[in-house]
């Protein structure tokens, strides 16, 4: 498939209303459509109080609201684009599969990170104490500890 048809036949899905395959991989389109709207609300939120501010109320507030409408459909359509639609149902089906952790592992897989980063900062402040006193003992430093 060359890149011209796969460009050329995604403009005209821009303006279709169908869903496709609407029955499979729906909470990860949700959650890839929710996720695209809410950065696209942010991006013109950030719009309308940058350069827009400057303009008239309407301009203002109505630039950004028709982008993110805009946006809106854009992000509907491309988790309807066959191929994307394919590959987010394939993502779906590959989460199901995944073995999520007991709370009795996860509270153990955090004792086990919290002693190690307790170990370690307490590790890397004594070399960092060693240092220090090596550093001043050969008068590399003027380090005063009573100051």
């Amino acid at each position: 498939m060359s890149s011209k048809s796969a460009s050329a036949s995604l403009l005209p899905e821009l303006f279709r209303f169908g869903i496709h395959k609407s029955n499979q991989g729906r909470m990860v389109r949700q959650f890839t459509f929710f996720a695209i709207v809410v950065v696209s609300a942010f991006g013109c939120i950030t719009l309308a109080n940058g350069p827009l501010m400057t303009y008239a109320k309407n301009v203002q507030v109505g630039v950004p609201v028709a982008l993110w409408l805009v946006c809106g459909w854009v992000a509907f359509r491309m988790v309807n684009y066959p191929r994307f639609a394919d590959f987010l149902v394939s993502v779906e089906s590959e989460l199901e599969k995944v073995t999520w952790p007991g709370r009795h592992e996860v509270l153990q897989a955090t004792v086990v990170v919290l002693c190690t980063m307790f170990f370690l900062g307490l590790f890397l402040f004594l070399i960092d104490l060693l240092w220090t006193w090596l550093f001043s003992f050969i008068g590399f430093t003027e380090y005063d500890a009573t100051k």
